[in-house]
């Protein structure tokens, strides 16, 4: 009986030595895309991909394009990345991330005080104290008798938290119904029974999301599944539609295509979406996102869907 792995040995010794590689099989690689299970898919010299590479923990923060040093073997493992020290970025990162904790947790937002009654409105008073909420937390002032020590400023009004929207329900359609044999939104026909599109479902949850709010833009996130079409990096073909919940009938696409994000099998990625589609999704007047394509050349299926909205 032949052996299964013959030729993936016999391709990998191949980039062993259009790389350059010592004795030790190390060599570098670039990322081509994330897995969902946070492993990564390698390019390698020949144009191919090297799937599901394992990661060592201290490889944080892991992406397309990243270059790692890579040990081949018939099991290959990255070992590190290469490129700069990350601590600069890191330290601002841990800096911001303590600084919204901190803003989470407060009680009191602001302690103001002066020898008139507070200007504003929604203050209660308690005796010679003032209350009021703002943005989900306390904001304090104290009518004194004597302000020659001036009162501290109060601090701004916080830029809203980051909101992020899961899918309430999500499916495909071929022929002008749902099709119930794909198991993830689908784009694209790979048997010849017709193309088939697929769709994210959110209600108003969106649009609730942002009432009174200013957006500053939105990004939504989507891993494709092994073993639906080929390994290389493919387009996903990207609509708006304007359903609520899924149609008995035919989906309709709304505004589309975007090609916003290119992955390969099994990979995760993240893409900002046209600012006319945040407007509509913010306003309602579109409902949710939707994938589309015709043939075998960019058939994919896709999970994931959920919205992280940003406001200013």
């Amino acid at each position: 009986m032949a052996d299964p792995w013959a030729g993936e040995a016999e391709r990998l010794a191949e980039t062993l030595q259009q790389a350059g590689a010592g004795d030790n099989g190390i060599v570098s690689l670039k990322v081509a895309d994330v897995t969902e299970s946070g492993r990564v898919n390698l390019e390698l010299g020949d144009g191919s991909l090297l799937l599901d590479v394992a990661c060592p923990d201290s490889y944080r923060d892991r992406a397309a394009g990243d270059w790692v040093a890579v040990r081949l073997s018939s099991v290959p493992v990255v070992l590190w990345r290469l490129g700069d020290d990350p601590a600069e970025s890191e330290g601002d990162r841990v800096q911001a991330a303590a600084e919204q904790a901190a803003l989470d947790l407060q009680v009191v937002r602001a302690a103001t005080y002066g020898t008139a009654g507070p200007s504003g409105s929604g203050w209660q008073a308690a005796s010679a104290v003032y209350v009021r909420k703002i943005d989900g937390r306390l904001e304090l002032y104290f009518q004194v008798a004597d302000d020659s020590d001036p009162s501290p400023s109060t601090p701004d009004v916080p830029t809203p938290k980051p909101a992020t929207i899961s899918p309430s329900d999500a499916g495909t359609w071929r022929g002008g119904r749902p099709d119930e044999y794909a198991s993830a939104p689908t784009q694209g026909d790979w048997t010849g029974r017709g193309n088939r599109r697929g769709a994210w479902f959110y209600g108003s949850k969106i649009s609730d999301a942002c009432a009174g709010k200013t957006v500053s833009k939105m990004t939504v996130a989507f891993s494709r599944k092994t073993g639906s079409g080929v390994n290389a990096k493919r387009p996903l073909h990207l609509y708006l539609h304007n359903h609520s919940s899924p149609p008995s009938g035919q989906l309709n696409l709304g505004d589309g295509p975007e090609d916003l994000l290119r992955l390969s099998v099994g990979a995760k990625g993240t893409a900002s979406l046209p600012k006319s589609w945040v407007n509509a999704l913010a306003s309602g007047s579109a409902k949710g996102l939707a994938v589309y394509a015709s043939g075998r050349t960019d058939y994919m299926a896709v999970t994931g869907g959920k919205i992280t909205i940003t406001f200013s």
